[in-house]
């Protein structure tokens, strides 16, 4: 099945009250891991890289490996740029093969904000391709992404009908009370999702899907097994699965998950060569994070984000 936008994703997830699953891929058993989840769940699903991982793995091997996984699973599959801080960058993956780009303004003064989201828009839908904006700003750090939290702002429900309008935008992430990373709160601190602003915010922009960025939970059992098998991983706390749900049952059609494939990946590895010292085949190691990754991805798909069964609707 080729590479598809998400436009019909979002407006059926929106309709369904479900969120669709974006899970950010840096490598063959990445990719492998989660959309073995999806297909034995029938799941659709979007695969997204930031320029982190593009530098990594190579733009064309991303888009390669990524068409390769919906020509096996049949599956309806987004790829999308994670964060684009530039136009040169979205444009980049525009040309190359992408069917979504995030430009990522949101640190930038509010008009300057709107003229680049408008500039890539502009050249995106003239391709075919959706995007989607950000308005608020999230703590935290994923790749070149990084935020002092005292330099973290919630989105202002005021602006989003006004930058949704002049951008034209297909999508919006918002800042509710999410972070980048791991490390999400500070100890004793209780993680709250801004659910009024979320409100007021599909009130301002009715139908349209919300995005959450930095919404990875972080299972406590992974990070054990981290600890127990020679990491030195602190406790992290993530935004609790109900939140979640009751996002996805609102206005939020896309989810991002980032930290917990991350994390499910090096326990699995610490595990594997900790109870067999001696293997030094690569493919003995990388198959039980493999493995853990479609189970991880799994949980997300069908006891979050609720988009099982949802890929042929």
């Amino acid at each position: 099945m080729p590479l598809v936008t998400t436009k019909e994703m979002f407006k059926k997830a929106y309709e369904g009250g479900y969120a669709i699953g974006a899970f950010n891929v840096n490598n063959m058993e990445i990719v492998q891991g989660i959309t073995r989840a999806a297909k034995k769940l029938e799941a659709p699903v979007i695969l997204q890289c930031s320029s982190g991982a593009r530098k990594y793995a190579s733009h064309d091997y991303l888009v390669a490996m990524v068409k390769a996984a919906a020509d096996e699973t049949g599956l309806p599959i987004a790829l999308h740029l994670d964060h684009g801080p530039d136009f040169e960058t979205c444009k980049s993956c525009i040309d190359g093969g992408f069917t979504s780009v995030m430009i990522d303004g949101s640190s930038l003064p509010y008009e300057e904000n709107i003229a680049l989201t408008k500039k890539v828009v502009e050249y995106a839908h003239a391709h075919g391709v959706v995007v989607e904006g950000e308005l608020g700003t999230l703590a935290g750090v994923e790749d070149d992404v990084a935020v002092e939290a005292e330099n973290a702002s919630y989105t202002r429900p005021e602006e989003v009908y006004d930058f949704a309008t002049r951008t034209g935008v297909d999508s919006l992430a918002i800042a509710i009370g999410t972070s980048h990373g791991a490390y999400k709160f500070k100890p004793g601190q209780k993680p709250q999702l801004r659910f009024d602003i979320l409100e007021e915010v599909a009130k301002q922009l009715p139908e349209f899907p919300i995005v959450l960025h930095g919404a990875s939970s972080v299972n406590q059992e992974h990070i054990k097994m981290i600890n127990e098998f020679g990491g030195s991983m602190p406790d992290a706390i993530g935004i609790p699965e109900d939140m979640l749900r009751q996002a996805a049952a609102m206005a939020v059609c896309k989810v991002n998950v980032d930290s917990d494939i991350r994390i499910a990946m090096t326990a699995a590895l610490r595990k594997h060569l900790s109870e067999n010292p001696t293997h030094f085949d690569p493919r003995q190691y990388l198959t039980p994070a493999r493995n853990l990754i479609e189970e991880v991805v799994a949980h997300k798909i069908d006891k979050v984000f609720g988009s099982t069964g949802h890929a042929f609707d």
